[in-house]
This record gives structure tokens, C-alpha cells and sequence, in this order.
């Protein structure tokens, strides 16, 4: 068999090995998701896939180059107070219908975009923290209007796995 030293080294690699693999397991869990991650969340009855646009650069970007984009896919744009809106397509070929929804997730206002398009799609209203842009149609085809709510609970949620803290971004 093995001699009490080999034992030891085999079993001391063994250990090593196992605390290693914990140790990967538990960074992966704790790696924050990205901007090209999709979320669950809710407007009015209708389950959305996504994805987050927060940081400025991602704001800018958001979804220039895109070539296509999923039936029940979007982007949700997080700003961190109020504000009037505005929006247009630069480098953006997929045609687009934009919602601007209120801090307290109330879908206020719903404007369509069309491709390559860089006249600004400027919101009424003044007090819009959020944005979704969709598929063009998928509101009206979605039955999702005005007075429609965003679930901010899901929202929540997805921006602690993005690794913000939804307070300092205005949701309590």
C-alpha cells in the first residue's frame, strides 16, 4: 500500500483539489452579470426577457449593431433619477417601438423608432426613469398601453445580480 508520507501528499492534493473546486463554484456564483444578460421581468401581464442598459457606455450603446432580437426580447434602459427622455437610432438597422415609464414603473408613453433614424424620439412627459425598447409592434401586439406597470421587484432583483444596489439608483 502507501507509506504514511505518500498517504499524507495524496490525501493533502486530494484536499486541495476539492477546496479549489468550492472555491471556483463559489466565484462563479458571485460573478455579477452583464449588460448581455437577459432578465425575467414583467410589464402589465406580459414577460419580457431583458437586458439592462446602467452604465453610461452601455446606455450609448444599447442596441446599436443588433442584427436581430427575440419575439419577447428588449432592452431596458436604468437611469438614476427623472427626466425627460430622448432617443433616437444611430447605427440601430432593427425597427424599434420605445416605452418611457415613470420611477414608480408606470408605462407612461409608447413612440416607434425606425431604423437608422437620428431625429431624436423626445418623451411629453418629464419625470421618466426607464426605458424599453422592443420589437416594433410588440406593444400593440402584446396588449401592453399606457398605465401598464414595469414589476420594479423583478427590477430590483436583476440589479443586484448586475451588481448595483437598486436604492442608489432611486428604487426603494
Amino acid at each position: 500500500m502507501f507509506s504514511r508520507p505518500l498517504l499524507v501528499l495524496a490525501c493533502s492534493f486530494f484536499l486541495l483539489g476539492a477546496l479549489t473546486a468550492c472555491g471556483d463554484k463559489r466565484d462563479a456564483a458571485a460573478t455579477p452579470k452583464t449588460v448581455n444578460d437577459y432578465f425575467e421581468i414583467k410589464i402589465g401581464a406580459q414577460k419580457v426577457k431583458m437586458q439592462l442598459a446602467v452604465l453610461e457606455s452601455e446606455v450609448q450603446r444599447g442596441l446599436m449593431f443588433r442584427k436581430s432580437m427575440g419575439r419577447d426580447e428588449g432592452m431596458l434602459f436604468v437611469f438614476p433619477r427623472s427626466q425627460q427622455m430622448g432617443f433616437w437610432m444611430r447605427n440601430t438597422t432593427l425597427p424599434l417601438d420605445i416605452g418611457y415609464i415613470d420611477r414608480e414603473g408606470v408605462l407612461r408613453e409608447i413612440y416607434p423608432l425606425y431604423p437608422l433614424d437620428e431625429k431624436t424620439v423626445t418623451s411629453r412627459g418629464r419625470d421618466l426613469q426607464f426605458a424599453l425598447e422592443m420589437n416594433q409592434g410588440w406593444f400593440k401586439d402584446r396588449g401592453v398601453k399606457p398605465g401598464d406597470k414595469l414589476d420594479l421587484a423583478a427590477l430590483r432583483e436583476a440589479l443586484k445580480a448586475r451588481d448595483f444596489r437598486p436604492e442608489a439608483l432611486g428604487l426603494r
